[in-house]
């Protein structure tokens, strides 16, 4: 069995050990294992075993994952989502699909401090969907923008995915969050436009709410100040060169802590259960990377992503082309993977053929707006029939919900995502303008 073959052979063992519902760190550990192990013998895999995890995970830019963890999980105990959604809804609720729309805004604020998908959407959920239903919505618009609205939780900095990609490829996490801004403002109003569309074509889906007065919006938005004086510090200290990500990250949960102490109902036992979760969390995410670093120094020693990009670049296929491929088979793997997941597997073998592509820019700006456009559609994969994650999230907190009903309401927000990637592919400046103007 020549290298090539044995690479896809197990990267088939591996998709049949996700089918088997094998932990996604343990498949890819096990198949990097087995395979290195035959190509280079057991002795390099206890080697590897013996001195990469302790040096890997001592790097100082990891250390910034677990810090927003515990921001995101501090953020939840504060009991904030409530507030966000509650100032939001004063500002929208008026408007036909207002509620709703409130969703998406409270998603986008609550992702700017949380940092992930999966929390996002179950947090604003279980506020939002109850007030919905007492409305009156249709429950698939319902379902559908909560779902939606959650993805905003891996594109708004900070972002989990976003930090490993960049220690991935060797990208500046700085400059990652910078890009990711008008992609993550592009799909808030993107959903709100989609959702102001439907509601106009479906009246009785989404009925407006009771008028505001200016005084009342003001008033509302003092009640959330806390929350955006964490996030300018947090990202406008790493803009202005005050801290670096980790940095900032430490002082975000400082500030957060101080919020959910003196703002929410947090005790001790419950800045203790932060702690714990926050370490499961973070042991988690640092056992698949070592699963995916493994399963990478194999791929990398089989020579596949530097075979693969001389055969792309010998049959002269559109740098475009390949891209589309790559992008639609993110979809596919979203029906079963999550964001993170996707991200590791997929990157160490894509990163390097996008690389040696020409699409007219130079290396650096390539990998941000390649990163950018990958994580969007990962985002995209967390709402996609038949097992879009943030769906089945949101259908757990309503047992009367038709997972029928939910797959149709997330239509127009997937084809309002379908948009949003053509413009980012077609003007990469969308993702790359901010960079250039304060990178």
């Amino acid at each position: 069995m020549s290298n090539v073959e044995l690479a896809f052979a197990m990267m088939a063992l591996l998709m049949v050990l996700m089918a088997l519902r094998i932990p996604i760190a343990l498949s890819m550990m096990a198949c990097g294992a087995l395979g290195y192990g035959l190509l280079a013998g057991p002795e390099s895999v206890l080697n590897y075993m013996g001195t990469v995890p302790v040096s890997k995970f001592s790097t100082f830019d990891l250390s910034v994952v677990p810090l927003f963890l515990l921001m995101g999980e501090l953020a939840t105990r504060a009991g904030i989502t409530r507030e966000l959604f509650r100032t939001c809804n004063v500002w929208v609720g008026q408007l036909r699909g207002g509620l709703a729309m409130a969703s998406i805004s409270g998603c986008a604020a609550f992702g700017a401090i949380c940092g992930s998908s999966l929390a996002t959407a179950s947090t604003m959920g279980k506020v939002a969907l109850p007030e919905m239903k007492a409305n009156n919505y249709q429950p698939g618009l319902a379902a559908g923008a909560l779902a939606a609205g959650g993805t905003l939780g891996i594109l708004i900095p900070p972002s989990m995915v976003l930090i490993i990609f960049s220690v991935l490829t060797e990208q500046n996490i700085a400059k990652m969050f910078l890009a990711a801004f008008v992609p993550g403002f592009m799909a808030a109003f993107g959903y709100m436009l989609a959702i102001a569309i439907y509601v106009r074509l479906k009246p009785d889906s989404g009925p407006a709410g009771p008028k505001t007065t200016w005084v009342q919006k003001f008033r509302s938005t003092g009640d959330v100040w806390h929350i955006s004086v964490i996030f300018l510090i947090v990202l406008g200290g790493i803009y202005a060169g005050i801290f670096t990500p980790t940095e900032a990250a430490s002082v975000g949960v400082i500030l957060t802590a101080i919020l959910a102490f003196t703002h929410g109902k947090m005790r001790l036992a419950d800045f203790r259960d932060s702690i714990l979760k926050t370490a499961v969390s973070t042991a988690m995410i640092f056992f698949i990377l070592l699963g995916a670093d493994l399963f990478s120094v194999f791929i990398a020693l089989t020579q596949l992503p530097s075979l693969g990009a001389d055969m792309i670049l010998a049959a002269d296929l559109s740098p475009y082309l390949v891209l589309t491929i790559m992008l639609l088979t993110y979809l596919i793997l979203g029906c079963f993977m999550d964001s993170l997941a996707m991200i590791l597997l997929t990157i160490p073998i894509y990163y390097p053929i996008i690389a040696v592509m020409d699409f007219g820019m130079p290396a650096e700006d390539l990998g941000i707006w390649f990163g950018i456009i990958a994580l969007v559609v990962v985002e995209v994969g967390l709402i996609t029939p038949p097992v879009g994650m943030n769906v089945f999230i949101i259908k757990s907190f309503d047992k009367d919900l038709l997972m029928t009903d939910a797959f149709k309401g997330v239509i127009p927000f997937l084809l309002s995502d379908i948009l949003r990637v053509i413009l980012m592919i077609i003007f990469p400046g969308i993702t790359l303008w901010a960079v250039h103007l304060l990178g």
